[in-house]
């Protein structure tokens, strides 16, 4: 049968199990923190499949649309999980917690990740907020009965749990597009790590240490989190937001794959905030794909069209907005920079905001 054991040798056979964390991970049994029934799984209808996918290294959908029901044939939004374990231990590994360090996590989801916090540090030096009071309310009752009793408190991660400060770190475990000034305050000489981003590129993560409440970070990784609730970029299917509209067409030399790809697109999501992207390949084997643009109100499209051979390809863009048209520019402008990769980046965060620059505090770019 398979058990945490299981899960333990998935990811030392990975090299993602990390030796200060393994205690942890051992003890604490996911399968205590997974709900019977989640999205692709289902104890009752097949305890082994829920099992195998249990203890896999995958991330698990708990709860989609903020738990409100999905109409028939509706888009399922996902909205809380369990994550994958070995992308929580790189996160733990980029915020290099130490012994009796006091640790603040935004976002409580199942509690699988607080309880390692738990077992490692000590109840009393791990704060939980959850902004989803059922959500919450699972797992406190996951968390106590493995015995595990952190300050797991309802709010809005942004604004942190000041009444437990100071922290000596604070890991997220959903995408943000700012670094909350009210964490500098409540963790000012420590360490922060959170996946960071736009609606346009969200697969980062940033490892910002704090001085005196001043945050300077650097970008790495490629994770895949859920958005902050408060903060969530469009999502969704074409036909959600396409129905038929015709826009102005033109053509582009600029192959479409390349604008997508993770150094100029985190770029360009620098800039572009307020829009996201579908990959769409045709289902005829031709190699032809449609890259769709959408910005996050509804009201702007756009579209190009790759065929394998091409020198220039189609396109068209629709609403007050000429979305490849601020892309394009976007990207012509990385390259013009040198296409920087996205280790070139960093952040910095004070009470003023945030500043995103090149190379260099001084050369900010936004």
């Amino acid at each position: 049968m398979t058990t945490q054991q299981h899960l333990v040798q998935l990811l030392e056979d990975k090299g993602a199990l990390l030796p200060e964390w393994r205690g942890a991970v051992a003890a604490v049994d996911r399968a205590r923190f997974i709900p019977e029934v989640f999205e692709g799984g289902n104890f009752t209808e097949d305890p082994g499949h829920w099992a195998e996918a249990v203890y896999a290294d995958a991330p698990l959908v708990t709860q989609v649309n903020d738990g409100k029901p999905v109409k028939e044939d509706g888009f399922k939004l996902s909205t809380s999980s369990s994550s994958m374990p070995s992308i929580m231990l790189e996160m733990l590994g980029l915020l290099q917690v130490g012994e009796g360090h006091r640790v603040l996590e935004i976002g409580t989801g199942t509690g699988y990740h607080a309880a390692w916090l738990c077992h490692r540090l000590g109840d009393a030096n791990v704060t939980s907020v959850e902004i989803d009071p059922a959500v919450l309310t699972a797992a406190s009752t996951n968390l106590q009965e493995a015995g595990y009793r952190p300050a797991a408190v309802l709010g809005d991660g942004r604004h942190g749990h000041a009444p437990n400060a100071p922290y000596d770190r604070i890991i997220c475990t959903c995408t943000m597009r700012h670094v909350p000034q009210a964490w500098l305050e409540q963790c000012p000489d420590g360490r922060i790590v959170t996946p960071w981003g736009s609606s346009f590129f969200g697969g980062s993560f940033v490892t910002v240490d704090v001085t005196a409440g001043t945050g300077r970070g650097s970008f790495s990784g490629d994770p895949a989190f859920m958005w902050d609730r408060t903060q969530r970029a469009g999502a969704g299917r074409v036909s959600d937001y396409f129905h038929g509209e015709e826009g102005v067409k033109g053509l582009t030399d600029i192959a479409p794959q390349h604008v997508i790809q993770d150094d100029p697109a985190f770029f360009i999501g620098i800039h572009l905030t307020d829009a996201w992207y579908r990959w769409c390949e045709a289902d005829d084997d031709s190699g032809e794909a449609t890259l769709w643009f959408f910005a996050d109100d509804g009201k702007s499209w756009a579209t190009v069209e790759y065929a394998p051979g091409q020198e220039e390809y189609e396109v068209e863009q629709y609403g007050p907005r000429g979305l490849w048209d601020e892309v394009r520019s976007l990207f012509l402008r990385w390259h013009a920079l040198g296409r920087p990769e996205r280790s070139h980046f960093g952040l910095t965060v004070d009470q003023c905001g945030q500043q995103v620059w090149l190379d260099e505090p001084l050369n900010v770019l936004y």
